[in-house]
């Protein structure tokens, strides 16, 4: 069996320092991708918050129009249903 002398001990901890070192650079760079992500995903959320009450406008207008619409067809007798009158 090979005889383990502390240079030997030594050149290993020196090896797995480097990799421990890679892997904490690793992890940093995945945290900012992370965090990039998150930021994105926050806009993309606000984009359709937007888009949500933009559509609920639209709708609400869109409603306002039929209603107006009904009114005008009642006055001028245009509506297809029968006059209760």
């Amino acid at each position: 069996m090979a005889e383990i002398s502390n240079e030997l001990i030594y050149e290993v901890l020196k090896a797995v320092q480097a990799r421990l070192a890679q892997v904490d650079g690793k992890v940093d760079e995945n945290k900012s991708d992370m965090m990039a992500l998150r930021s994105q995903m926050t806009a993309v959320h606000h984009d359709l918050l937007s888009i949500h009450q933009e559509l609920g406008g639209v709708h609400a207008t869109l409603i306002r129009h039929e209603q107006r619409l009904d009114r005008i067809e009642r006055r001028l007798e245009l509506s297809e249903a029968p006059s209760l009158v």
